[in-house]
């Protein structure tokens, strides 16, 4: 039997003036031994970023609760109406972890895997979506504003403004959006971009992202493009609205971060963590989902080939690669697991001693105090994406380094390259590249180090996540006087 919430019930379905549609709920069921009514909030900048506009416009949140086969009843909880989405197991298989995780992400990240496209995959899609706009629909109040969230929602915008014309519709686009030569592979190509531009304003994450977006919006549907905005039109060829994109590059809870990074408790594990590793002179850190966009075996590789040579030594220095569980059902992931695992495997068996291991791999998922920790604790930074829409990892350890020492080696390919211009911008497809830039963040002078670390925690701390809602709500509402005057 499902858990029933003991948190209010939602008795007025269809009163909140602002709403955040998203493929889960800002909350996770835990024991009601934890928490009263079996839910807390979610960890996330997203949920921080959002949470006083909830509570400032009676906000609500629609999104799956995470059990498949499960009906609950809209609930209350922190402050924010949230209605549960209904997801069959059937479902999660073909609209999440088929259409979405399988076609959608391995092309929007420029093919580093293989997209399939199968019709029933789209069907569900489909089928999903309206679900999630039906549920808006009923939610919302009059003239509300609602704000939909990523790749997995994208034909709600206009599932939604057929079913209620009034509101005013976002979308933030939290991955990469491809370009128009990759976009082609896409069977239901005209569908999807017809769904982004049911939205009056339509967010990505850097100015590449919109252009390519605004290109495969006039290359297949022959839209007229014209400073950011593109005129839609209905079947009878008839204006509709004018639908906006622009780049809103997301951030951090920058106060969380440098909070934390100044907790005597955080303070004491990251020197713990030095202890723990030998104190070697240099502490490197990797820290992704494992996922095939980010690198982690070019990284591996690189760092291998530094020992292997004799420019990294292992008695001075270590490499801690978290590595947190991703889409474990899904064959790809499974196999990347594998691979991961056998280069830490085989680099430690050749390079390991007594004392000192080269590369400490940990298949976890961690609290955000611990993370704060390994950021104080490592010298350097390595984020090797192959591709990555933001990637908040290189933020939240710029955020955390207060004294301005360290050094982030960053992908040229990831979002975060546009705002952390100081950082060591590295292609990770070159080995050799990858490897002279981690050597010379070993050996950055600290006057160099301190200079790079200052300039960028100057970009953070006055671009947080809030700041980054607050420019789209805004741009959002302005979009919607000047279409209304």
């Amino acid at each position: 039997m499902p858990k029933k919430s003991s948190h209010k019930p939602v008795l007025h379905p269809s009163d909140s003036d602002f709403i955040v549609v998203s493929n889960r709920l800002p909350v996770d069921r835990v024991s009601t031994s934890e928490s009263d009514g079996g839910w807390r909030r979610s960890p996330g900048g997203l949920v921080t970023a959002l949470a006083p506009v909830m509570a400032a416009r009676e906000g609500a949140w629609i999104g799956w609760h995470g059990a498949a086969d499960e009906i609950l009843e809209p609930f209350h909880h922190d402050n924010m109406d949230l209605f549960p989405v209904p997801l069959s197991e059937d479902e999660v298989e073909l609209y999440y972890e088929g259409f979405a995780n399988s076609t959608l992400w391995p092309l929007y990240h420029d093919v580093i895997a293989t997209p399939e496209f199968h019709r029933t995959w789209w069907d569900s899609y489909q089928v999903v979506n309206k679900r999630f706009a039906e549920a808006a629909a009923n939610a919302a109040a009059k003239n509300a504003t609602v704000w939909v969230q990523d790749y997995q929602l994208q034909l709600v915008p206009q599932y939604l403004r057929a079913m209620r014309p009034d509101l005013r519709i976002g979308f933030f686009n939290h991955i990469p959006f491809p370009s128009p030569e990759i976009f082609a592979q896409m069977p239901w190509r005209k569908a999807i971009l017809e769904g982004l531009l049911g939205a009056d304003l339509i967010g990505f994450q850097r100015p590449n992202d919109t252009a390519n977006f605004l290109r495969s919006a006039r290359r297949f549907l022959g839209a007229g493009v014209k400073a950011k905005q593109v005129h839609v039109k209905d079947d009878a060829g008839n204006n509709t609205h004018i639908a906006r994109a622009e780049p809103f590059p997301i951030s951090i809870d920058v106060s969380q971060i440098t909070a934390l990074a100044e907790n005597p408790d955080v303070i004491a594990r990251a020197k713990q963590i030095r202890e723990d590793l030998g104190n070697p002179k240099t502490v490197l850190l990797g820290v992704d989902r494992l996922d095939y966009t980010k690198g982690i075996t070019h990284r591996l590789k690189a760092y291998g080939e530094l020992l292997d040579e004799g420019s990294v030594h292992v008695e001075d220095a270590a490499l801690i690669q978290v590595a947190s569980p991703s889409r474990e059902r899904v064959e790809t992931y499974k196999q990347l697991r594998e691979d991961v695992e056998g280069m830490v495997g085989r680099i430690n068996g050749q390079h390991d001693t007594i004392q000192n291991t080269a590369v400490r791999y940990l298949h976890h998922s961690y609290p955000i105090e611990e993370m704060v920790a390994l950021y104080l604790a490592a010298d350097v930074m390595l984020v090797t994406a192959l591709r990555d829409g933001m990637n908040l990892v290189a933020k939240e350890y710029v955020a955390a380094r207060g004294d301005n020492t360290g050094a982030l080696v960053l992908s040229e390919f990831t979002g975060a390259a546009d705002q952390l211009k100081q950082a060591l911008l590295i292609n990770p497809h070159d080995i050799d590249g990858l490897k002279a830039a981690i050597l010379r963040a070993i050996n950055l002078p600290k006057t160099d180090s301190s200079r790079r670390m200052r300039a960028m925690r100057r970009q953070i701390l006055a671009h947080d996540v809030q700041r980054w809602s607050e420019d789209f709500l805004n741009t959002l509402a302005q979009k919607a006087v000047r279409d209304d005057s």
